[in-house]
């Protein structure tokens, strides 16, 4: 057996172990499904060590030259599909087939040049330069960037330039006269090994991105209400601590809301609890809509909802609080009972855990409902005295 020959078995094993692990990573549950886009890639990426075994061993060596290179080529392009795909980004469909299309056609162009020209190697290798750069380019432009998708992009710019470097090696080295003695060629050994080790980096990164990814997924999953489309307890919890430790650690105000709807049980008794679960979404949707980006928003009880704001001191807090009591008679979805709802608004104390400052919030809430629901009061004396005497209508309109 020679060196090559152990590289393309080599190079088979590794190309069927990641389609194996993204496909198993893919069957975990409906959320990761896209993985297949990789396992599509390293599964039809198979087909180019496989060819290149079975070329000079065939009488006939031609359709497994173009199998070879069709293979490498298309394969690798799925990557940028596959990324674009798990990360919800547009996939560059448009860049996939023109560079598919122009890669095979161009194959077929230097089909009878000299192998042992520059020429024909540089128009060899510029159609996998070319999709390598398409990954790269695609990890960049991602909405989500983190330091393992930046190292993905590298690695992908380190694999163009390696295309664009064989030319050369092949000038160096030689490549061979015909497609079968290229498989006997030194060249072939520096390419298939090099080959293989790109090959188990780039495997072993985009791993790392789906299974990070899925992790991720998962985590947000279960710290979803499915009912609101807000953080559930959990969540709350614990976006909520880390945003008391931001404000303990950088001495910045930060405040709570704590909403309860009114009369809630009436509304399932009366007309349901179907009805009772679209009043829960739409004012779900109402506090996703009026909350900053910043806020940490969540349904954290059956009819409870709390609000926390970063940078935000209690009059501030109050001021929002009270705006999105006055604008939910006018934003209830068509169709559903008129709801009104009471609140609660406290301000961060140093020192003061989220459990701490939550308690606080809430019992503010249940003294806006004992003194007549449809009302926001403050946790914290004085902090907002001077508003929450004003009459609701011209509260709202001080914001």
């Amino acid at each position: 057996m020679t060196g090559v020959v152990f590289l393309l078995i080599v190079n088979v094993a590794v190309t069927g172990f990641f389609a194996a692990a993204f496909a198993a990573v893919a069957l975990i549950g409906p959320g990761q499904r896209r993985a297949f886009w990789f396992a599509g890639a390293y599964g039809v990426g198979m087909l180019t060590p496989l060819s290149e075994f079975l070329l000079p061993l065939s009488p006939i060596p031609e359709p497994f030259a173009f199998i070879s290179y069709a293979s490498f080529l298309g394969g690798p392009l799925l990557i940028p599909i596959g990324l674009a795909a798990v990360h919800d980004a547009p996939r560059p469909w448009r860049a996939f087939w023109i560079i598919l299309g122009g890669g095979i056609g161009l194959r077929l162009v230097i089909w009878h040049w000299d192998r042992g020209s520059l020429p024909y190697e540089l128009a060899y290798q510029l159609p996998f330069a070319l999709g390598a750069m398409l990954a790269s380019r695609t990890i960049l432009r991602l909405p989500e960037r983190r330091p393992l998708h930046i190292a993905v992009a590298m690695l992908f710019a380190l694999i163009a330039l390696q295309f664009l470097a064989k030319p050369f090696l092949a000038m160096a080295f030689g490549s061979g006269s015909t497609a079968a003695t290229y498989v006997r060629s030194t060249y072939a050994i520096i390419s298939q090994a090099s080959t293989a080790v790109l090959l188990v980096a780039a495997g072993l990164l985009l791993l790392l991105i789906v299974v990070q990814k899925a992790i991720g997924d998962s985590q947000a999953a279960s710290e979803t209400d499915t009912l609101s489309g807000l953080a559930n307890r959990r969540g709350f919890d614990r976006q909520g601590q880390r945003l008391i430790a931001r404000a303990a650690r950088d001495r910045l105000p930060l405040s709570a809301i704590l909403f309860d709807l009114d009369h809630f049980k009436g509304i399932n008794d009366t007309y349901g609890h179907a009805m009772g679960d679209a009043v829960i979404a739409s004012f779900g949707d109402l506090l996703r809509r009026s909350a900053p980006q910043s806020a940490v928003v969540g349904r954290i009880g059956g009819e409870e909802y709390a609000v926390l704001l970063q940078e935000t001191v209690g009059q501030m807090a109050w001021l929002k609080a009270e705006a999105i009591r006055v604008a939910l008679p006018a934003t209830a979805d068509a169709g559903l009972p008129r709801v009104t709802v009471s609140g609660g608004v406290a301000e961060w104390e140093p020192g003061e855990s989220l459990a701490d400052l939550m308690r606080r919030a809430d019992r503010a809430c249940y003294d806006a409902k004992g003194a007549g629901r449809n009302r926001v009061h403050s946790a914290d004396a004085g902090s907002v005295a001077a508003l929450s005497v004003l009459p609701h209508n011209r509260a709202a309109s001080a914001i």
